[in-house]
């Protein structure tokens, strides 16, 4: 890499907070019908985004390799830059990406991450449909088959990926919008937000120094989010426990509470705080989806793991109650935290998990926690 381009680089990489911050209008989030292929492309207008593809591969027997997590998120961050500015080099939109295998021989996260402001031919985020580039990693949709495909050429692994929708789109919310908070407040909490369950996936991981033979492609599924905001959190959110799984009968379960701050006799490190909202859709094959309110999901804490980087104490296996649904969510190793605070990001926890009902294996997907090790950005004030 060139000095330009590690200049460029180490710019994207300085926290928000560090620019010099004016007040920018940004793109309010109310209900509306979300419109494809263009909702499926970037939203300049809007403060946080990000198109979020995770999936658990199949293991490799003849070459001793068990299963694998996969976790390809792209962001676009719009900073508090004013838009007036004609410098080439004022960040008015930053994309960021990270990667992150998960394989329980390791025992921790293979992670990778980039981060660029755009342009210089460094990163783009496309509005007509999905083609997200940042530093020659990509991500992007096949309009003509309706395919996610990326790319990532990173210093410890590569990784090609293609994801194939076998099911419609899941509009999350009220089509497609998203509330984050009960909406007793004005300007809520809220963003757009679709997700795509049940992809078929075929990729190929490739570790430095591995046997040739574990980057044959696997095959798994996988799940796609994208979503968008200019206030996704209200002040008095700590931050949220969110996951998505695919169910063995091909049913898809979507679950999100958003955790309230702690007051001052809970401590730092209250876990146990009442949301102020939570959410669940659960959609089985060829019906409508069902859609839960707060009062109907409940997430409790069944093993906390605390990290050795940050001290974050992160709630790793999760009963999710849906209803009268008691599902388990189980990781597949406790150290899946990714810790980014490089690009500017706090870290969090993101981990491939299995789903357990009565017992029996019902599922697998990812959980994911934030909060806990860091302020997350994207909320008001």
């Amino acid at each position: 890499m060139n000095r330009r381009r590690r200049l460029l680089l180490a710019g994207a990489c300085v926290p928000l907070a560090a620019h010099a911050a004016v007040p920018v209008a940004v793109a309010p989030v109310t209900p509306r019908a979300l419109r494809f292929a263009r909702d499926h492309g970037a939203h300049p207008g809007h403060r946080l985004e990000w198109w979020y593809l995770t999936g658990q591969l199949e293991g490799l027997p003849a070459a001793g390799s068990g299963p694998l997590g996969l976790q390809l998120t792209f962001f676009r961050v719009r900073p508090p830059i004013d838009p007036a500015n004609p410098s080439a080099f004022a960040a008015h939109q930053l994309l960021l990406a990270h990667v992150a295998i998960a394989d329980a021989r390791r025992g921790s996260l293979l992670v990778e991450t980039r981060a660029a402001r755009e342009g210089f031919g460094l990163a783009q985020a496309q509005t007509d449909d999905a083609a997200i580039t940042v530093d020659r990693w990509s991500l992007r949709r096949d309009a003509a088959s309706g395919a996610w495909l990326g790319q990532v050429q990173g210093a410890q692994f590569s990784l090609e990926v293609r994801a194939v929708p076998t099911q419609p789109l899941l509009l999350q919310g009220q089509d497609g919008y998203s509330r984050k908070d009960d909406g007793a407040t004005a300007n809520g909490a809220a963003s757009y937000y679709y997700s795509e369950p049940q992809l078929a996936l075929r990729a190929s991981v490739a570790a430095i120094g591995a046997p040739p033979s574990e980057a044959a492609p696997r095959s798994g599924r996988g799940w796609l989010d994208h979503e968008w905001s200019s206030t996704l959190l209200s002040p008095r959110a700590a931050g949220w426990d969110w996951c998505g799984f695919n169910l063995r009968d091909g049913s898809a379960l979507t679950a999100f509470r958003i955790r309230a701050r702690p007051g001052p006799a809970q401590g730092a490190r209250a876990t146990a705080a009442l949301p102020p909202f939570a959410y669940a859709a659960l959609r089985r094959p060829g019906q409508p989806a069902r859609y839960f309110a707060s009062q109907d999901v409940h997430f409790e804490p069944l093993q906390v793991w605390t990290s050795p980087r940050t001290g974050a104490r992160y709630p790793v296996a999760m009963a999710i109650v849906i209803g009268s649904r008691r599902f388990e969510s189980h990781p597949l190793m406790p150290d899946q935290e990714l810790d980014v605070r490089g690009t500017g990001a706090p870290a969090y926890w993101e981990g491939a998990s299995r789903l357990l009902e009565d017992g029996q294996d019902a599922g697998s997907g990812y959980l994911e926690l934030t909060g806990y090790a860091g302020a997350v950005p994207g909320a008001s004030g």
